[in-house]
């Protein structure tokens, strides 16, 4: 037993997250909390240890498949009868006695569960495990306790477990023993807005007695808002039914006196004294909290506190100064946590100030949005990346109260978003640019393989010099602009004139020099060589049955007929784009050149979906519909007044932004080869460090950040604690959803889409090519996972260059996240998929296998089924 006094957040190994909080509480000054103690963790274990059965139990359920509700349902089951069979032993039974003494033989107790996996930073586990009110007498809480234990077991803590990687054996029960109070009122006390995740916004939600009429759904309760000690807002409901305890032990439900329905269950001022008190709590651990409260007369008790872990955490600040943060992530199409070698090498490699979040990268806009020179270009610029940004900058803009007003500075510097002036479509310029960037990475490769220690280290942070000198050529950005500039007149122009819009989306079609289409063209052509040898087909799809991964497939090729022409197809083509993958801009996600079992899947696909030479066919008949598209647009126009000028303007539009287009995907190819020569040289280097016994494991160096690892590289010592919290630090951020806007604050900014010409019940998005399509929607999430076929419509959170493969089979596009300079959106047009993106939540929305229809021009998506 431990009581409440001698526990503190030390002791979570002992009385488990729900114990060791209540010890913490109670240790605040001014916080009333009721008395109690702990059967400790050491109870738990000597028990289970006591039935051989559970052990066996366990092992089974460490190998169901988080999927398998069946069978964690029995197998859940099985171990929780198991645990309630237990006999208590008599010296604990008397342990618990003798700690109910000092309470008095009468009165009522709490017995809560408290697992060492519970109302963590990182994992609330709330509700999770069972709790028991209202109980009475020695015999009646050691039953209690035996449920609690058995509630480590119930389905939805193991479900919960499983999908967020806690091992079934490491988690361990404790059980709180507290004293009842039975309040008037109760409820919870979110210190941080749960809604808009603004932590200087919190939320009560009270009812009439005890808290489980709020927590069970039973009833709605008051709601109030508070910031700055001022109730914002307050909703009182219409409270029909309560919880009270029953006079023999537990509790029942009751309805309100008609007379009390309608009443507010506190205060407004007593709703501000709960909130100060709230704030003294999330103060003492360090962040917000989520807090069951009761009130009994005019005294508050916290009967709980835990973390609020749905809240996206904010970047580190050493100042008092409101920022305004903006998503990196939702402009890379990478919306996923990074590794801290990716994260501090991208920041490296760009040349704007980051912060770091969640595993994730943002930029810091409020000093730009405060002066009114260049506000305008930076809302516009971002906005063509994703326009939801654009309407949520535009809203805070708007709002005025959180943007300090700043003047002008008199730099002379261009404005923000500044296009440089135009140039005309030739082009030996993108020629050039390309031979640049090929020469600089072969220079590269030519150097890095013969470096290892220190030295690799200061060439690698020499190397991104030379990266940002080719990355950021005033030349390439310039051809860049040209292209989409030329895009956005066309679409402008021609939808003024001709009533035509998107005319850019068809005029973009096979376009030259895009290294992204071409690569999911050259997946095509090896199908093509793959499809004739039935052997390797059929080895193929056993590759994918048996989920195999890594390369070791590509060495049993060449014993089957056939098989030495598919290694080498498959071998050519990750030669020259096995570097990509998804999330490519981290460094240490991993490369097909790593596991080309990934590409497998899709291989197959096009093997079944298409007919010999798709690819070359593909791409001549995107440019012919180009061509024609060219053809008659030129014809409208000249039957316009002025008509042969507004075609002459068009054919030099036309023509740049076919020269231009393609060069877009370039610059990141190249950056993603280099990242690649460094991936590799860098684990070369960490091979080295754990046969020296330095490193665990080689993929310890993608939780140091970049200068941490050229300090371990140098001294040959590593701070494996550190690596360790890294590594649970980044599980904890992967689950999380990043927002595109939020303040510094805490509080989410969200843009939204208005279509007028969507019908009621489409979801709206941003139209970025033109189209309609209807077809069977694929919702996926993980590439490698694809099962297409051709006239599919591929669903997903975000695209980036390397799903590019899977656009040759589907007939349309719907993305959460995205814009018209976007990779999708630029692949899209050119391979002439309607497509619709930034569509929020479009992978909850639409279910997989449902009918829809996606408009492409218009920006909507209809759910036909």
């Amino acid at each position: 037993m431990m009581g409440f006094e001698h526990i503190d957040a030390t002791n979570i190994a002992e009385v488990g997250g729900k114990g060791a909080h209540l010890g913490e509480l109670s240790r605040i000054d001014g916080v009333r909390v009721p008395d109690g103690f702990c059967v400790t963790t050491d109870a738990f274990e000597r028990v289970v240890a006591g039935a051989p059965s559970i052990d066996a139990q366990l092992d089974l359920l460490a190998r169901v498949n988080p999927d398998d509700r069946e069978a964690i349902r029995t197998l859940s089951a099985d171990v929780r009868r198991a645990v309630e069979g237990v006999a208590v032993p008599d010296d604990l039974v008397a342990a618990i006695s003798g700690a109910l003494a000092r309470f008095g033989e009468r009165t009522s107790y709490a017995v809560r569960s408290s697992a060492t996996a519970e109302d963590l930073p990182t994992a609330s586990f709330a509700g999770q495990q069972d709790s028991y009110l209202n109980v009475v007498g020695v015999e009646a809480v050691v039953r209690h306790v035996r449920s609690c234990w058995a509630s480590l077991f119930t389905e939805r803590a193991v479900t919960y477990r499983c999908r967020n990687g806690f091992d079934h054996r490491k988690v361990r029960m404790a059980v709180v023993v507290q004293q009842m109070v039975f309040p008037d009122a109760a409820g919870i006390l979110f210190t941080a807005d749960p809604v808009t995740s603004n932590r200087r916004v919190a939320t009560v939600e009270a009812g009439w007695g005890l808290g489980e009429a709020l927590v069970s759904g039973l009833v709605a309760g008051d709601v109030y808002t508070v910031r700055d000690d001022q109730v914002v807002t307050a909703e009182v409901a219409t409270k029909t039914r309560f919880v009270q305890a029953s006079p023999g032990g537990g509790t029942r439900e009751a309805p309100t006196d008609p007379g009390r329905q309608a009443q507010p269950a506190l205060t407004e001022a007593q709703v501000v004294r709960l909130v100060r008190l709230g704030r003294r709590v999330e103060e003492h651990f360090g962040r917000p909290q989520d807090i069951e409260w009761c009130l009994a007369g005019d005294d508050f008790h916290i009967v709980q506190s835990r973390p609020i872990t749905t809240l996206f955490p904010l970047p580190a600040t050493d100042d008092q100064e409101n920022h305004l943060y903006v998503s990196v992530g939702h402009q890379q199409m990478m919306t996923d946590a990074m590794k801290p070698l990716g994260l501090s090498l991208w920041c490296l490699t760009t040349p704007r100030s980051m912060h770091e979040a969640g595993g994730r990268l943002f930029v810091d806009v409020a000093p730009l949005l405060a002066r009114p020179s260049g506000r305008a270009n930076l809302i516009e610029g971002l906005g063509r990346s994703d326009p939801l940004i654009r309407d949520a900058l535009q809203s805070v803009v708007d709002r005025g109260d959180f943007l300090p007003s700043l003047p002008d500075d008199d730099s002379g510097a261009a404005p923000a978003g500044d296009s440089p002036a135009p140039i005309e479509a030739d082009p030996a310029i993108v020629a050039q640019l390309i031979r640049n960037n090929e020469e600089s990475v072969a220079t590269l490769r030519g150097k890095i393989r013969s470096l290892s220690g220190p030295a690799l280290l200061d060439f690698i942070l020499d190397d991104i010099a030379e990266l940002k000198r080719v990355l950021f050529d005033p030349r390439s950005h310039q051809v860049i602009m040209a292209g989409f500039d030329a895009a956005w007149w066309l679409n402008d122009r021609l939808e003024a004139w001709l009533g035509e819009k998107n005319a850019a989306d068809t005029l973009t079609q096979s376009v030259p020099h895009n290294v992204t289409s071409e690569m999911g063209l050259a997946l095509l052509d090896v199908a093509d060589t793959i499809r004739p040898h039935a052997d390797v087909v059929a080895f193929l799809h056993r590759v994918v049955d048996e989920g195999r991964e890594g390369d070791a497939f590509l060495g049993e090729l060449p014993g089957l007929a056939g098989g030495q022409e598919a290694h080498d197809a498959i071998r050519t083509y990750l030669d020259e784009y096995g570097m990509r993958c998804a999330g490519e801009i981290d460094i240490t996600r991993t490369r097909w050149s790593e596991n080309p079992a990934m590409l497998v899947r899709t291989i197959l696909g096009n093997i079944k979906n298409f007919e010999p030479g798709a690819g070359e066919r593909r791409f001549e008949q995107g440019r012919q519909e180009a061509q024609r598209k060219e053809q008659e647009l030129l014809a409208r126009l000249r039957a316009l007044p002025h008509g042969e000028q507004k075609a002459e303007e068009t054919k030099r539009m036309i023509d740049r932004v076919r020269t231009f287009t393609g060069y877009r995907e370039y610059p990141k190819y190249g950056m993603i080869r280099r990242y690649f020569a460094y991936k590799q040289a860098l684990l070369q280097e960490a091979d080295r460090l754990v046969a020296s016994g330095v490193l665990r494991e080689n993929d310890d160096i993608f939780f140091l950040r970049f200068e941490e690892l050229q300090d371990v590289v140098r001294t040959n010592k590593v701070d494996a604690e550190l690596v360790l919290e890294r590594r649970a630090a980044f599980r904890s951020y992967e689950p999380l959803t990043p927002p595109r806007v939020f303040t510094s604050d805490g509080e989410v900014i969200t843009g939204r889409y208005r279509s007028e010409d969507a019908p009621p019940g489409a979801l709206v998005g941003l139209p970025v090519s033109a189209g309609s399509v209807e077809g069977r929607a694929r919702v996926v999430m993980d590439m490698a996972r694809a099962d297409l076929e051709e006239g599919d419509i591929l669903v997903t959170a975000f695209t980036d260059p390397s799903w590019t493969p899977l656009f040759v089979t589907v007939a349309g596009l719907v993305t959460e996240v995205g814009g018209l300079m976007t990779h999708g959106a630029v692949i899209a047009r050119e391979y002439g998929l309607p497509a619709v993106v930034g569509v929020e939540q479009a992978t909850r929305l639409i279910r997989d296998g449902q009918r829809i229809r996606v408009h492409g021009t218009d920006g909507y998506v209809e759910i036909l089924d």
